[in-house]
């Protein structure tokens, strides 16, 4: 079982045995080297598709396994498992991981409802993998950062196109695995024939994967690491047949002077196959991006022992092959399953297709990953996130991402109907994610480790450089099928910032126009209105004040419950929140106007609690401040920044194994099996049809009398039930607004808002026990 208060199995690793590491090692395998463990695939069919030929010198073949080589081992081995790995958050990786860490380390946040009291969360500090100084540079590069907030709209934009490619990819993986998988059979069939058949059976294989989705990876996740390990192992052992059969000298290939003499010969050609070589470390982002199911030492373990040789020996089992092998009969005669023995293409053949699924899954749910992420910081419309394990939190299924990404899967395969072009759009969309993780890791080096600017300065340029060059090599091919992913991480890039954009502007109005606290003072604690036994739960974004909402209820209503919550229920910047730190709580006004304050936080990776368990913590939180006497006044004035510093932080009640308990029990059952220790808070003798509720407190310390009426009064109105007030907004652009902004949020924001989710609180909320209204904004 993951463990969400240190990042999952990071922060043990060094704690547990060489056993339990290595199980981590062989699981990851499955889940996160799926992807790169088939792309011998295609890499050197890509290569030679178009720009160069194989010719009788074999100086292309040596030269693209020399590119191979020094791809695989610079970028994959030095770059992820040496320096990027490092930089977790929390032992979460990816590409929001390394923006969630550097809007702590500089205060940039996209989320508009943060709270100095967040920086108190355990898993926010500010752990410096350098010197606990910052250079003069990083004290420079942070204020910068803080004071413009184009910089800061940069740095988002930056994250959300890395993210958005990260989607593409989720398109385009299962696309040219799966077809490459199934093109096999070109060389058990006429090619009149085959091309009739590949296409039909790879769109079987890719619906079939997509309707599984919803079963989760846990029900079938068993069989993942095998098929990997069986898939690496025949590969291995068929690159080493091949070495020893054909050429056992391809070894001198690996020399960085075959890439001189590949560029000099084929000189722009050569530049342009790049595309094609770069397909050989398709699937690296996922050891980072999977870190959190993970630890640093299991993924480094399964890459330098056992994926890592497998695909050198393949890949240069490959070229030995095909430096015997000249008479090509035509382009297609140069992929993978042509130097498989012919006696074992069929196995390799089911294998393969196996091993392209467990690739293609471990992306898609990726791509769920990653959406649930921007989701929880605000960058994302809302979806249903349904969680397929019980154990595993990082296991979801959202069923409008899958079904829209299977559509868009079937189309590129469909209309491209080959791995050449489909393999340029696959090339772009990893290196642009790389890319991006570049430039974020450079400013992770100075920000978070303090480290000095020429150590960032030689990281950026040196593996930028790079995939610079690689990234160059994939544009060129934009008419070619390259334009998919842009086109994808256009429209997606546009939905997301729409969205975060309507979110902020939402926000600022709920800011300014909230109500003033000596409005609510003048009222008196009956609130100028009959106050009826109950709890009254009101949702609300803001962190701070009344919202405008309120006054409608109090204006229009002729009465009101008795205990009032003003619930705010927001995601911070941090993995995960620990479950004794979830919960701040406050008073509103005076403590006999019953007006409470309760903001609720999660980590961006956590799971949200949406059933009774929620409702009975949120009343325990409460009562629990009331217990230990800290509730202060929340909203004595109009001053945000007083209004934080007295809320109080209060776990669930899982947390406090000696503090406050409540019980709901049968009217019939009067008797409770006590301690010494504790004593029982009861509601007075009412005839009930249902339940009763009491609260169990400790002995001491003693509660004084005004904390024991609240509480009583609390315990009365969780009896007579609770209600929850939802609000529904409207939001319109002012008039006089530019037409850019009309388009904005009068459609695109509207359109969106529509068609997402509502909030994942209204979907558990009783229909019986729930009022909406609705307000119209003017942003």
């Amino acid at each position: 079982m993951m463990d969400p208060e240190g990042g999952v199995h990071a922060n043990h690793a060094k704690k547990e045995s060489w056993r339990a590491v290595l199980t981590l090692a062989y699981q990851s395998l499955g889940v996160v080297y799926g992807d790169l463990s088939t792309s011998p695939l295609y890499v050197y069919k890509s290569t030679f598709a178009e720009d160069i030929q194989h010719s009788e010198t074999n100086e292309e073949i040596y030269g693209v396994l020399s590119f191979v080589f020094w791809t695989l081992t610079l970028v994959p081995l030095l770059k992820y498992v040496f320096i990027v790995l490092k930089a977790d958050d929390n032992g979460e990786g990816g590409t929001f991981a390394l923006y969630s860490l550097l809007c702590r380390h500089a205060r940039v946040n996209s989320l508009p409802n943060c709270q100095s009291a967040d920086e108190e969360l355990s898993e926010y500090k500010k752990d410096g993998a350098g010197s606990t100084e910052t250079p003069n540079f990083g004290s420079r590069l942070k204020s910068a950062l803080e004071k413009h907030r184009v910089l800061q709209r940069f740095l988002l934009v930056l994250a959300l196109i890395g993210t958005c490619m990260v989607i593409g990819d989720g398109v385009l993986t299962p696309a040219i695995s799966v077809f490459s998988a199934v093109s096999g059979l070109e060389l058990s069939m006429e090619k009149e024939h085959h091309k009739y058949v590949e296409v039909p059976a790879a769109c079987i294989i890719l619906i079939g994967l997509f309707a599984l989705q919803h079963y989760g990876t846990h029900r079938v996740g068993f069989l993942f690491a095998p098929v990997v390990v069986t898939w690496l192992f025949c590969i291995s052992a068929i690159g080493l047949y091949n070495i020893f059969h054909w050429n056992p000298h391809v070894y001198r290939a690996l020399s960085p002077y075959y890439m001189y003499t590949f560029l000099k010969k084929t000189q722009r050609g050569g530049w342009m196959s790049l595309g094609g070589i770069l397909l050989c470390i398709t699937g690296s982002e996922a050891m980072f991006a999977d870190l959190g199911h993970f630890s640093q030492l299991s993924i480094k373990i399964a890459f330098t022992s056992v994926v890592y040789p497998s695909l050198i020996l393949a890949y240069m089992g490959q070229a030995a092959y095909l430096s015997q092998h000249h008479l090509i009969e035509s382009d297609y005669r140069i992929g993978f399953y042509v130097s498989v023995p012919e006696k074992l293409r069929w196995p390799v053949l089911v294998i393969a297709i196996l091993a392209a699924v467990v690739g293609s899954q471990a992306i898609i749910t990726g791509t769920f990953s990653i959406i649930k992420q921007c989701s929880a910081l605000g960058c994302f419309p809302r979806v249903k996130i349904v969680h397929t394990s019980s154990k595993i939190h990082g296991q979801i299924y959202i069923p409008e991402i899958n079904w829209i990404l299977m559509l868009l899967c079937l189309a590129v395969t469909i209309g491209f109907r080959d791995t050449n072009r489909l393999g340029n759009a696959s090339g772009l969309a990893v290196i642009t994610v790389m890319l991006v993780t570049t430039c974020l890791m450079s400013l992770v080096i100075v920000l978070c480790w303090h480290q000095s600017v020429f150590f960032a300065i030689g990281f950026i340029f040196f593996f930028g450089t790079i995939e610079a060059l690689y990234f160059s090599a994939s544009l060129i091919k934009f008419l070619e099928g390259a334009w998919v992913p842009i086109a994808l991480a256009f429209i997606f890039l546009i939905v997301m910032y729409v969205w975060h954009y309507g979110t902020l502007k939402k926000y600022e109005f709920d800011v300014q126009n909230k109500i003033s606290i000596n409005w609510l003072l003048s009222l008196g604690p009956s609130l100028g209105i009959v106050r009826v036994r109950g709890i009254g739960i009101i949702h609300t974004e803001l962190v701070s004040g009344i919202p405008a909402i309120f006054s409608h209820f109090v204006t229009n209503l002729p009465a009101f419950h008795q205990v009032l919550v003003f619930l705010c229920i927001k995601s911070v910047p941090v993995p995960h929140v620990r479950p004794e730190e979830r919960f701040l709580v406050g008073h509103i006004g005076p403590r006999e106007f019953r007006l409470y304050r309760c903001i609720v936080r999660y980590g961006y990776r956590d799971v949200h609690k949406d059933d009774l368990d929620f409702e009975k913590d949120l009343v325990c939180s409460v009562a629990e401040s009331i217990r230990s006497g800290k509730v202060e006044i929340n909203g004595v004035d109009d001053n945000s920044e007083k209004d934080e510093e007295k809320m109080t932080v209060v776990g669930s009640s899982s947390t406090h194994p000696e503090g406050i308990k409540m019980c709901d029990d049968d009217a019939d059952n009067a008797q409770v099996a006590g301690t010494s220790e504790l004593k029982e808070i009861q509601s007075p003798t009412v005839v009930r049809p249902r339940k009763r509720v009491r609260f169990i407190v400790p002995e001491s310390p003693k509660i004084d009398r005004g904390a024991r009426e609240e509480l009583q009064e609390l315990m009365e109105a969780r009896e007579a039930g609770i209600a929850y007030i939802l609000g529904h907004s409207y939001v319109k652009a002012k008039p006089g607004s530019s037409m850019v902004k009309k388009l904005v949020i009068n459609y695109g924001y509207d359109f969106l808002r529509r068609n997402s989710r509502g909030p994942s609180y209204a979907l558990c909320v009783p229909h019986a026990s729930t009022l909406e209204v609705g307000m119209n904004y003017l942003v």
